[in-house]
């Protein structure tokens, strides 16, 4: 009897319609893709609270939060970049394109700072990987040596008795 458990985030969006489309659907792909009755079929559907729900390190209430600022600061950038006053004077359409331009400058910075900072998290970790690499080899060749060692001085005992 095969079940299926579908989890998604509980937002109160889901209508119940939904739910019985994804039951319906659910039930309907594992009977045409494994040849299973669909009268064994099982399918539930698990809501689970986004503080409860993870992604990357950090929770979904979180991460809808930071969506949902980012979104509000795009907007209100995109609206001081478009506002348009009527008939404005020159001195102060020059200050908002200022505006948008430094802010638009600043975002690019941002950017390349961050791209600058993963590049160096990269390489340190690609030197570490390399450093321990060259400690195993050290390693293993002083413990070749030390074997040479040992097997030139049995030698040089069973030669001496």
């Amino acid at each position: 009897m095969p079940y299926v458990n579908i989890k998604i985030t509980k937002e109160g969006n889901v209508t119940p319609e939904q739910k019985r489309k994804l039951i319906e659907g659910a039930t309907k792909l594992l009977a045409d893709v494994l040849h299973k009755n669909t009268k064994t079929l099982v399918v539930t559907i698990d809501e689970v609270d986004t503080d409860n729900w993870g992604i990357g390190g950090i929770p979904v209430t979180d991460l809808r939060k930071i969506a949902k600022a980012k979104a509000a600061a795009d907007a209100e950038l995109k609206a001081i970049a478009t506002k348009e006053e009527p008939r404005p004077k020159k001195k102060e359409g020059k200050g908002l394109a200022k505006v948008a331009k430094e802010l638009e400058k600043a975002q690019k910075a941002a950017e390349k700072a961050a791209a600058k900072e993963e590049a160096k998290a990269k390489k340190a970790a690609k030197e570490e990987a390399k450093a321990q690499k060259a400690a195993q080899k050290e390693a293993s060749n002083a413990e070749k040596e030390a074997a040479k060692s040992s097997k030139k001085a049995a030698k040089s005992k069973k030669k001496e008795n």
